[in-house]
């Protein structure tokens, strides 16, 4: 090739990029979408998890709900009450309250406390486990199987399997709730951090059968609902549930249950 040739084509290389240059430019400027700069001020002081606890595709789209009066400022459950304040800031508006939340296994049923019905040897995750039959080795359909998905789904380390069911660190955890879409038993469920009772079992079978397969299940034997004395606890399908508004924390329903469930 000689060098006119060389020259032609370094010279039409060049004009296309400059037109591509160009072309991108004004595409650029045409159909630029402005950012409202306190959608991105709110980004900034996000804690930038994406863990999806507030409901919105990560942080950006929480930024972009509260910018448009979608969600509240204080809607961020891993940055809690001081991000809430720095956002509202940012939206001129005054901090609004917000309840510090929790994830809690309802079970107790750990390796000691309850049965198995066989030896399972099969792919070790919660997820598979729950297609078995019975749902599980554990006697309890409704217990925890303990193969960590949940684990393995907390970006925070706010959980760990404790001989052979699952444990919440309270201090650790910031209620992004992706333990609780992990569980297939339907086991875990955000409560308040300072909540004063809690029922760990999710069984709904009767008082017999729960005996049966676990020492420590609620057997709807309906002693915490007559001695409580702000009448905050109902029991529905064989199981006691504490309503958290109207509990005190007096502890009679923790002293009466002769299964020692509520903790």
């Amino acid at each position: 090739m000689d060098i006119a040739g060389i020259l032609m084509a370094t010279g039409i290389v060049g004009a296309v990029g400059l037109f591509v240059g160009l072309f991108l430019g004004v595409a650029g400027i045409k159909f630029k979408v402005d950012v409202d700069e306190r959608e991105e001020a709110i980004l900034g002081v996000l804690p930038g998890n994406n863990c999806g606890g507030c409901g919105y595709a990560g942080c950006s789209g929480l930024a972009a709900a509260i910018v448009k009066g979608e969600a509240p400022t204080n809607a961020c459950p891993v940055g809690g009450d001081k991000v809430g304040a720095q956002v509202s800031q940012i939206m001129g508006v005054e901090a609004g309250e917000s309840v510090r939340m929790t994830a809690f296994v309802k079970c107790r049923g750990d390796k000691e406390r309850t049965r198995v019905d066989y030896d399972y040897t099969g792919i070790e995750d919660c997820a598979m486990v729950a297609f078995v039959p019975n749902g599980g080795p554990k006697s309890c359909n409704d217990g925890c199987l303990g193969f960590g998905s949940c684990v393995k789904a907390c970006p925070f380390d706010a959980i760990h399997v404790v001989n052979g069911v699952a444990v919440v660190d309270k201090e650790a955890c910031k209620a992004c709730g992706k333990c609780v879409a992990a569980c297939p038993k339907h086991l875990i469920e955000l409560i308040p951090y300072d909540a004063k009772h809690v029922v760990a079992c999710s069984s709904r079978e009767k008082g017999p059968v729960t005996m049966k397969a676990c020492d420590v299940g609620c057997i709807a034997c309906q002693l915490c609902k007559r001695n409580c004395p702000a009448d905050a606890i109902v029991i529905e399908d064989f199981h006691a549930i504490i309503d958290q508004e109207k509990c005190t924390g007096c502890g009679t329903c923790k002293e009466k249950c002769p299964k020692k469930v509520i903790v």
